[in-house]
């Protein structure tokens, strides 16, 4: 605050009472308006009025005074009315209610008659300069929406925001007045050590004006710099901002750095040719007829004009169909080795992802650079996952994409000379008709599994890679080995490998041969299971049962070996090899193969009585229902229906699904009938054969029929 004279302060000091006590009965005055609402009881002729209090200077002992330094002492003091217009005089009413028939801006104002913002200190040092950050929060916070008070109907609120001070009094501009008392936050202090400063160094008051405006300017100059400032910092991180994105995009187009900003396909690997030198048709065994069926599409890739000239064309496609397994994969591997050209692979569940459009952007990728490598093979893998069957479906509108370039690809409207595409699936049933048609895969070569000849070249191939026993002969373990593909040789091979370096061993026996073949047929042992007296006792009469039939049935499989340790999920098992390789089965056979799986529950049934049957059987039940009904159903073995075929049962008619299935129960129920008949007729051999069991647990086929010849075995 500025200072008074010298000569003055006894007066301000006495007399500062009666100041303020006039400054309050005008403030009391004011405050006591006419839209307050009166009580019921009190006269509606009882308005409050305003009068305007005069100063008398005598009465107050300021006589010496003048009326300007009396206003600027009460302006530096205490806050004043700032005169924005005379009050609005309250209308006498009738009523002791008061009432009001338009709304203004704010409920302050309805209530009292005036605006809240009116009320502020007449002198800058009130209304500006004093204010802290908190009290302006203070101030701003009375005006957010969720601290006004509301009305129950519609009033015509302010459409902009107040912040504690009317605005017309002085303008914000675009900083906020949180920023402004930030930088103003100490001008209080500045003012008050600049008085003091000035009391202090004896300056005449002529020149204290021109401080104050030295002062003042300075404080401007200093706003201005500092507005100045905030403004260069904001283009300096504009500028850092632009320059980093330059940056980087700088980075993402370096070939020598490893950022990359980009999408992969995923392909990369398949779209980089393999040459397939070390892989020829001398590696591939047990499939002569396929071998030959490819020969010549490699003549042809070798020497093409060959074919030209008669005007023959190279085929566009080839389909290899067999179970897992035979070899098809490795048969397309020497196709591209034996011709000595580029070869692609690429499986079928590598083109579609969860994005629309990768899988036929992948097979345009694939094609562009086979064709720029021609000639060349392709091998698609599990070709029924990316070529099935086109459905209309809402749900997936894109899924055919693929299918479609694929399609494009191989017979479409551009030529496609020299690349040859090489499909593999064991499940052709699930191609699009499209894709299999001539033109596209010209060719479908089958890959059957193996003979007992192939069988044979496969050990032999796999056996020359490991140190083996010059006693083993291949002929005879593939003799065992029956329905064996070459994937399941090679492990055969590969587990008697392994067991034999676990023994301890130098070299691999027929042993560890066999071990490892029971192994892929029955499981892996379970040694570590702990099976009762009596749940043993049941196990070995019930796979007696089994064994003691297929002995004895003239049309049964011969017996392979017979266990009662637990493998696998069973508790007990008995392997059956046919001599040969069947490619049909008659009816005679196929009885057998149902007598055979009655014989466990028969045997539970006569040993032990059909109260204590057990849950064994259900796999064997299992495989007699389905060769009865297929009996039934498939191969018109049956009298009363004849030689008709019922693939789907639920479109017959209710009565022939009746007949099919007392059929079917007829089958079972002679099955189980031959075999009860059989076992009680050589109920000796059984019984020898079921205490054998429990003593050396595991009987191959010569011991099992020196058992039920009555010979003694050698003990182990």
């Amino acid at each position: 605050m500025f200072s008074l004279s010298s000569t003055l302060q006894p007066q301000v000091t006495v007399q500062l009472s009666h100041i303020i006590n006039a400054f309050h009965s005008l403030k009391s005055s004011v405050s006591s308006t006419p839209g307050r609402v009166q009580h019921r009881d009190q006269a509606p002729e009882q308005d409050v009025q305003i009068t305007e209090t005069t100063w008398n200077l005598r009465e107050l002992g300021l006589t010496d005074l003048g009326v300007g330094q009396l206003d600027e002492i009460m302006n530096k003091l205490l806050p004043s009315i700032v005169q924005q217009g005379a009050l609005p005089a309250p209308n006498p009413a009738k009523s002791p209610w008061k009432t009001s028939h338009s709304s203004t801006e704010s409920f302050f104002h309805n209530k009292h008659g005036f605006s809240g913002g009116r009320i502020c200190g007449a002198s800058p040092i009130f209304c500006r300069q004093n204010i802290s950050p908190l009290q302006t929060l203070h101030v701003d916070m009375q005006f957010w929406p969720s601290w006004q008070q509301s009305r129950g109907f519609k009033t015509l609120k302010s459409r902009r925001r107040l912040q504690g001070f009317d605005r017309s009094v002085e303008s914000e501009g675009f900083t906020p007045s949180f920023m402004k008392n930030f930088l103003t936050r100490d001008k209080g202090q500045e003012v008050e050590t600049l008085d003091k400063m000035l009391k202090t160094r004896n300056i005449p008051n002529g020149q204290h004006d021109a401080f104050k405006t030295g002062f003042a300017e300075g404080f401007l100059k200093a706003q201005a710099l500092s507005q100045r400032t905030q403004e260069a910092l904001r283009r300096t991180r504009l500028i850092l901002l632009v320059l980093l994105l330059v940056g980087l995009y700088g980075l993402s187009k370096t070939p020598f750095l490893s950022v990359r900003f980009r999408t992969t396909s995923g392909l990369d690997s398949a779209v980089d040719p393999v040459q397939m030198k070390n892989v020829t048709f001398e590696h591939v065994k047990g499939v002569e007829e396929a071998k030959n069926e490819l020969q010549e599409v490699v003549e042809f890739l070798r020497s093409p004009q060959k074919f030209t000239v008669l005007g023959g064309k190279l085929p566009k496609g080839i389909l290899l169909v067999g179970p897992p397994g035979t070899g098809k994969t490795l048969l397309a591997r020497a196709v591209a080795g034996e011709a000595d050209v580029p070869f692609y692979y690429a499986s079928g569940s590598e083109f579609d992802e969860m994005f629309v459009g990768v899988g036929a952007s992948r097979i345009r990728n694939l094609f562009r650079e086979a064709k720029g490598n021609a000639p060349c093979v392709i091998f698609i893998d599990e070709l029924d996952s990316v070529g099935g069957k086109r459905i209309e479906s809402p749900m997936h509108p894109y899924s055919r994409q693929t299918i479609n370039q694929l399609l494009a690809e191989m017979d479409g409207f551009k030529p496609n000379e020299g690349v040859i595409i090489i499909g593999a699936t064991n499940f052709p049933e699930a191609l699009d008709n499209a894709l299999i048609r001539p033109g596209r895969f010209d060719m479908q070569v089958t890959v059957p599994r193996p003979d007992v000849k192939g069988r044979t070249e496969i050990l032999k191939w796999y056996l020359r890679k490991i140190k083996v026993d010059p006693a083993v002969e291949a002929e005879i373990i593939a003799r065992g080995t029956v329905g064996f593909s070459g994937a399941e040789l090679e492990n055969l091979v590969n587990q008697a490998a392994l067991k034999a370096a676990v023994d301890g061993k130098d070299m691999v026996t027929l042993k560890e041969l066999e071990f490892a073949k029971d192994k892929i047929l029955m499981g892996p042992e379970r040694r570590s299971a702990e099976i009762d007296e009596r749940n043993k006792r049941i196990t070995a009469y019930h796979e007696s049962g089994h064994a003691i039939i297929a002995y004895y049935t003239k049309d049964a499989m011969p017996i392979n070996k017979a266990t009662i340790m637990p493998r696998g999920p069973t508790l007990g098992h008995v392997s059956m090899l046919p001599e040969n390789d069947r490619w049909s089965e008659t009816r005679a056979q196929l009885l057998a193969q149902m007598d055979v799986s009655m014989g466990g529950r028969v045997a539970e049934e006569l040993i032990f009585g059909a109260e204590n049957i057990t849950t064994g059987a259900s796999s064997d039940f299992d495989g007699a229902t389905k060769i009865a009904r297929m009996m039934v159903t498939r191969y018109g073995m049956s009298e009363k229906l004849g030689v008709m075929t019922y693939v789907d049962q639920t479109k017959q008619s209710p009565e022939t699904q009746a007949a099919i299935e007392k059929e079917v129960r007829i089958l079972l129920r002679d099955s189980y009938e031959r075999a009860k008949a059989l076992l009680k007729s050589h109920t000796k051999e059984h019984k020898n054969l079921a205490e054998a069991l429990l003593r050396y647990e595991t009987l191959d086929a010569k011991e099992i029929q020196m058992v039920l010849e009555g010979k003694a075995l050698q003990t182990r």
